[in-house]
């Protein structure tokens, strides 16, 4: 006996390895992993090396964080992410997970994050022989009328064995005795219905009580059983039992089916007389508690209704035992079977489950790319149970069918701008093809994280700035400010000015603050020196790797009156402002004496000069134009007035604070004869120096020649380059007329800045004809006012 249980023992091993093959071969064709262990294994078992099986490289494991997707607060697995093995967490009880189910698989969801990864494994829990059957009571009780003929059936209460398949109950038992054989059917869900047959008529009289042992043996090597005393107790008269109409009732009920709806109504008949005839209808002694409260039975009439609510999800189908007595002394019972087969109608909506979810999504994703995994469930059946799903908003995300059913991924379908949105709010809706369709939503928020893709922008191009000259070197001249449309450290912006390849100095006297745009100046600047300058700023920002722009910065000085004016006639040899005129006593009112010379080297009102008389021996014989400086005699001299006079004339601009300078004039009366004398003298005496000074001046008038013609060529080259918005910025004044000064013109935006010089017209066509040295005057004069012109040019 030991030696065969041992050798099937064997056999069933060997048919589990044999399982375990073919379960490794489906696998391998149908992508999911499948082990299979037996129930009761102890904790910590090896249930199957998961990460070798799917070919997954351990040392990823931690990093990519693979796990098993469940609610379970004590899950029956243990995932080891060190070397990838599943393990047993705890006791593995098949009857505990599958109850009376004759396969018992249990589906597990694995995760790997970056990239996401799903894998399902499949554990079949195989069943041992661990319960024996179990009679729901000890001693069960018969009274059969002696008048029973044979052939009577007597419904017994079956075994229930825990276990399923062939360790269920497979076979019943009946001790030897005269009166009784047993009968096992069939009754589905792997049930056996004992019933007892009188296979010979009882005699009250020879014995009055039988007594008869019921075994219940299960199919385990070695097998398991249960035992359940019989106890007959035979009674005489009402020897008829009820009839049904029908060996099977079968009818079919919608789910929610109101209270009070009538399923079916069973018949039985009886024929026997009086009270042994009349029949009463109740459920059989082995209907559930729960069923009972489902449904019930009308004891006169037969008819079932429903009294509670019937849900196809809970239960598709009922098997009610119902039972037909008579009301006789000693009732006789019938027992038939009502099947009711519960129509699913559209109760339940979809459940929106998110398996896996991204936190943020950068905005240079590419399309496709999966931000979510959501699984879709429905409870109901067929078409109520089909269900699709789409994102209601307008959003450049969509959802993808997974492989695996009712599975399915959030995926970009067009590109993503945080700056143009960075946040979304997904409403993910499921509905089903029920009549009437039901649906159910789900919000999820997608976060989108920025990239540095935006270039810092200046908030004008080119800049243009107007600096007055002898600025304060303490504070900033000026600044420029840029802006970046993403954040955090991308749109973290830092300025500096580029030295240019040529070697261009404008940046070695600027200094611009790194962090605020502010541009401060290393020294003053000089109008007289340097009128307008450009520079460039760049702009970067703090991203890997990091975007940068530049700006062109337009720099016009504007004069301020700094310059006091310089009088360059008269002066004498010790280089003081002061001169002698000799002129002749007779000479006319209105004679020119001489005219005081003087420039400044400011433009506009800074530079116009004006003369004026401060001090004069007589002021009936002199007098000063105010603006070009000429002295003329007033009237005709007499014998009585002074053979000299001083005259010192005050020359002053015209800037808010005006400057000033003075020049003093010695004028000498002499008699003609003595003037003509002194001319010649002084004509013969610088004969020699005229010569030098003939030949000085041709290569003085040269040298401004050829750079007044330098500085036309530039001129014209820079209009040329420039924009014409720029060049609209410097135009020289279309109404000048050349009667009172030259001025040039500033333009930006709304403003305009007019510097106003000297008046250049009669330069060169104006000569003056002075008693002596008149052509170094001439040639002292024309060198003045082209310098002037030069100076406005180069502005």
């Amino acid at each position: 006996m030991e030696k065969s249980g041992r050798q099937a023992w064997n056999e069933r091993w060997t048919c589990i390895a044999y399982m375990v093959l073919l379960v490794t071969f489906w696998n391998e064709a149908s992508a999911q992993i499948r082990y299979s262990i037996s129930e009761e294994v102890k904790e910590g078992s090896i249930v199957g090396h998961i990460a070798k099986d799917l070919g997954i490289d351990k040392a990823t494991l931690k990093d990519r964080e693979y796990r098993i997707v469940g609610s379970s607060t004590e899950p029956l697995f243990h995932l080891n992410k060190d070397d990838g093995i599943l393990y047993v967490n705890r006791k593995v009880d098949r009857e505990e997970i599958c109850e009376r189910s004759n396969a018992c698989v249990i589906n597990l969801k694995t995760v790997l994050e970056n990239p996401l990864e799903i894998h399902y494994v499949a554990i079949e829990v195989l069943d041992i022989n661990d319960h024996s059957p179990i009679f729901p009571e000890k001693e069960k009780r018969l009274e059969i009328f002696e008048s029973t003929l044979p052939g009577a059936r007597f419904q017994l209460q079956p075994a229930r064995d825990p276990d399923g398949g062939q360790f269920s109950v497979q076979q019943y038992k009946l001790s030897q005795n005269d009166h009784f054989r047993l009968e096992v059917k069939e009754r589905g869900e792997d049930r056996k219905m004992p019933f007892l047959i009188l296979q010979k008529q009882l005699d009250r009289e020879a014995k009055r009580e039988h007594k008869l042992l019921l075994s219940a043996i299960d199919g385990g090597r070695p097998a398991k059983s249960g035992t359940i005393e019989i106890l007959i107790e035979v009674l005489d008269v009402n020897d008829n039992s009820p009839v049904f109409t029908q060996d099977v009732y079968s009818a079919t009920l919608n789910e929610n089916a109101a209270p009070g709806t009538l399923i079916i109504q069973v018949n039985a008949t009886d024929l026997d007389e009086s009270t042994n005839s009349e029949i009463v209808y109740s459920f059989g002694k082995e209907v559930d508690v729960n069923v009972q409260k489902l449904f019930n039975i009308d004891s006169e009439t037969g008819e079932i209704i429903v009294i509670g609510v019937i849900d196809f999800e809970e239960k598709k189908s009922y098997d009610i035992d119902i039972q037909a007595s008579d009301k006789g002394p000693v009732p006789l019972s019938t027992d038939r079977t009502v099947v009711i087969k519960v129509i699913d109608l559209n109760d339940n909506s979809p459940e929106i489950e998110v398996t896996s979810f991204s936190k943020s999504v950068p905005e240079d994703s590419r399309t496709g790319t999966t931000v979510a995994l959501i699984s879709v469930n429905d409870l109901d059946s067929g078409l109520n149970g089909k269900v699709s799903c789409f994102i209601r908003e307008n959003v450049p995300f969509a959802i993808s069918p997974s492989l695996q059913d009712n599975m399915y991924a959030i995926v970009t379908k067009s590109p993503l701008d945080r700056e143009e949105n960075s946040f979304y709010e997904l409403s993910i809706v499921a509905k089903d093809t029920g009549e009437p369709p039901l649906s159910s939503e789900k919000t999820i928020s997608v976060v989108v994280s920025d990239v540095n893709d935006n270039r810092p922008q200046f908030s004008l191009s080119p800049y243009t700035f107007y600096v007055t000259e002898n600025n304060d070197l303490t504070a900033p001249v000026f600044s420029v400010r840029a802006s970046d449309l993403d954040e955090s450290d991308n749109a973290h912006i830092s300025y500096h000015i580029p030295r240019d390849s040529s070697g261009d100095s404008i940046g070695l006297f600027l200094n611009i603050n790194s962090e605020s745009g502010g541009i401060m100046a290393l020294k003053s600047f000089d109008f007289e020196t340097l009128k307008t300058f450009r520079f460039h700023v760049v702009a970067s920002d703090s991203g890997t790797p990091s975007l940068s722009s530049n700006v062109t910065v337009n720099v016009f000085i504007l004069d301020q009156n700094d310059n006091a004016p310089v009088i360059l006639y008269p002066l004498s040899s010790n280089g003081s402002a002061e001169g002698v005129e000799e002129i002749p006593r007779n000479v006319n009112a209105g004679h020119l004496v001489t005219k005081v010379r003087a420039y400044d080297a400011d433009i506009g009102y800074n530079g116009w000069l004006l003369f004026s008389l401060q001090e004069v021996t007589d002021h009936s014989l002199f007098g000063l134009d105010r603006y070009t400086g000429q002295i003329r005699t007033l009237r005709s001299f007499t014998e009585t007035d002074d053979a000299e006079h001083k005259l010192v004339i005050l020359v002053k601009d015209n800037g808010n604070v005006s400057l000033s300078a003075t020049a003093t004039v010695i004028v000498k009366l002499v008699e003609p004869k003595e003037a003509f004398a002194a001319s010649d003298v002084k004509s013969s005496a610088k004969a020699d120096e005229e010569n030098n000074v003939t030949f000085y001046l041709m290569i003085t008038l040269g040298s401004v020649s050829a750079l007044f013609l330098i500085s036309i060529i530039v001129l014209i080259a820079m209009q040329c380059s420039k924009s014409t918005d720029y060049t609209s910025k410097y135009l020289q004044e279309t109404n000048y007329d050349g009667t009172l000064c030259h001025s040039i013109q500033y333009r930006s935006g709304d403003k305009r800045y007019m510097l106003v010089g000297p008046r250049m017209r009669d330069t060169f066509t104006r000569t003056q004809t002075l008693p002596n040295n008149d052509k170094v005057r001439t040639y002292e004069k024309a060198t003045q006012d082209f310098i002037l012109r030069v100076v406005a040019v180069n502005v």
